[in-house]
């Protein structure tokens, strides 16, 4: 088995490579912001009806997790396990939990007998990761906002509504937030918008208004912790990368993804940190993390909640 284990690869999450990137240096890895695509939904456990006596375990079906194109499949515990198995250039076998569920890529050499000892050395971290990816879906299909008069969104951690004003009885322009709302429960944002406009043009009036409260909040957060980690930014630059909460380069510059002010402004606040560290850490060692650290002391937890919160898929 050591030899087995020696023969193994295992990755905890697939993100999408990183976009292509000019002489400046740049930090060597970035926030991932895991952005699962639309896969078909599964319950984690089938539910059989109930009979007199009989024992629990026989009353709840196996966990069964399904690849979209799974041409192979393995019971892993208590669980049932359709996998894409594909054979690869690498001299190790590899495990990917994604979105769409596990896929396994394996050298051409090595036979299923020993793909499977390794699928089961490991079932219960590829079980859990499943499980973890499935439960990230629903968090996010369960924010799915519908663009319309009353939709609600988070802001900075909290909850808005969004309310259609085509009076337009507000001065700013394109929409403005009204703090007290009407009933003094939930702010209101409103919408210079009829009440006949299009979903598509009521989310990107709304998308167009968060994207310059995120730039002016981004850039005080920056100004901020620049100061107190003696660094100094030259550009701030807002991405909608499916794939990062942000980057930097050594020049100054950096990257930040504008859908991070649907979260609370501390978990801003870590990323800001986060990228401004690297000025003067190049690279995630040690002494990166203790200069993040000095700065942001609970940033372990902060990090957690940028996979754990879900927030509206645009």
């Amino acid at each position: 088995m050591p030899a087995l284990r020696r023969l193994c690869q295992y990755t905890l999450d697939l993100f999408g490579a990183p976009a292509p990137v000019d002489s400046a240096q740049v930090a060597p890895e970035t926030i991932a912001n895991p952005r699962p695509s639309p896969t078909r939904e599964e319950p984690a456990a089938v539910r059989l009806p109930l009979v007199p006596g009989q024992p629990l375990h026989q009353a709840i079906a196996p966990a069964a997790f399904t690849h979209p194109r799974a041409n192979r499949q393995l019971s892993l515990g208590d669980a049932h396990v359709a996998y894409l198995f594909q054979r690869a250039k690498r001299r190790t076998i590899g495990f990917v939990v994604g979105p769409d569920g596990l896929v396994v890529r394996a050298p051409r050499w090595t036979s299923i007998a020993e793909v499977e000892a390794a699928l089961r050395e490991k079932a219960s971290w590829i079980t859990r990761k499943l499980g973890e990816s499935r439960e990230r879906l629903a968090r996010q299909e369960a924010a799915h906002v519908a663009w319309e008069d009353g939709a609600e969104l988070p802001l900075l951690g909290r909850a808005v509504r969004v309310a259609l004003d085509p009076a337009h009885h507000f001065g700013a322009v394109g929409a403005q937030l009204d703090e007290s709302g009407d009933d003094g429960t939930m702010p209101i944002l409103r919408v210079g918008l009829p009440h006949t406009a299009a979903p598509e043009q009521i989310r990107d009036a709304v998308q167009a208004w968060l994207m310059r409260q995120a730039r002016a909040h981004f850039a005080q957060r920056l100004d901020h912790y620049a100061g107190l980690l003696g660094v100094r930014w030259t550009k701030l630059s807002l991405s909608s990368a499916g794939t990062r909460w942000g980057s930097a380069r050594s020049d100054g510059a950096i990257r930040l993804n504008w859908r991070l002010i649907h979260f609370r402004e501390a978990v801003i606040d870590y990323v800001v940190a986060h990228e401004l560290s690297h000025l003067r850490v190049m690279d995630h060692s040690p002494r990166f993390w203790d200069t993040v650290r000095s700065v942001v002391p609970d940033y372990a937890a902060l990090r957690g909640q940028l996979k754990d919160d879900a927030i509206p898929r645009w």
